[in-house]
């Protein structure tokens, strides 16, 4: 028989501990068939902060730094500098990117660091029990807005980042369908092409299932992605300098 699937050798052979559902699992495989494909699993070094990003290190089978919460475009920033022949990557959470760490990105993409970034969207605080998260919609229920969000509006950091001159491909995409799963790929992909190109800094965004604390089944949060979610975070291409 012809095979047809088989563990990409950019993740290790342990089961991931992610809830049921989550789409974290889903972007680690994405990530690592994409660096098994370029053929550069020997030279990336990943930047994981606080959060359910924590755990990348007993998943990904190359170098990966654990930083502290919100840092890793500041840590992604020396390594590239001191090491340019590598391929730096950060993976980091809305919580993360978009609160404490959003001086640190905007300032990497307006210097226009040579790094790429790998941005998951749940609009919420996963690890830290479902709080309000910069990215929450208005409406949305979370552990400090019982009755859904009512004030203030979520914070758009892709079309933000797009707007900085030192970015050079900017793009949202989302793991609730086959097709959408394809087009992150691709994404990714050429997310990694223009750093091994010298093109600068680039950022994936990527729209993500949180079943466990949004009270939802796995098959419901997919649903809710594109019925909640893409209306305020439409998927797309928002900046491609060199498209």
């Amino acid at each position: 028989m012809k095979r047809v699937f088989k563990r990409p050798s950019g993740l290790k052979d342990v089961p991931f501990r992610f809830c049921p559902g989550c789409g974290h699992s889903l972007v680690h495989r994405i990530i690592a068939e994409r660096i098994d494909r370029l053929g550069i699993r020997e030279k990336v070094v990943g930047i994981a902060p606080v959060g359910c990003a924590v755990f990348a290190y007993d998943y990904f089978n190359f170098d990966v730094l654990e930083v502290a919460h919100g840092r890793p475009p500041a840590a992604a920033t020396g390594l590239k500098r001191v090491m340019p022949d590598r391929v730096i990557f950060s993976y980091q959470g809305d919580g993360d990117l978009a609160a404490i760490g959003t001086a640190e990105i905007i300032h990497a993409a307006s210097r226009g660091e040579n790094i790429t970034v790998f941005f998951i969207n749940n609009a919420t605080y996963g690890m830290t029990g479902g709080q309000m998260a910069p990215t929450t919609i208005l409406g949305q229920k979370t552990t400090t807005t019982r009755k859904g969000r009512d004030s203030g509006f979520p914070l758009r950091v892709s079309e933000l980042l797009s707007t900085i001159e030192g970015a050079s491909f900017i793009k949202r995409t989302s793991v609730d369908s086959v097709r959408n799963l394809i087009e992150t790929g691709r994404a990714v992909e050429k997310a990694f092409r223009y750093q091994m190109e010298g093109k600068g800094f680039s950022l994936i965004e990527i729209l993500s299932p949180c079943p466990t604390v949004w009270w939802m089944s796995p098959e419901d949060s997919l649903k809710w992605i594109r019925t909640e979610m893409m209306p305020v975070f439409p998927l797309g291409t928002l900046k491609d300098t060199y498209a």
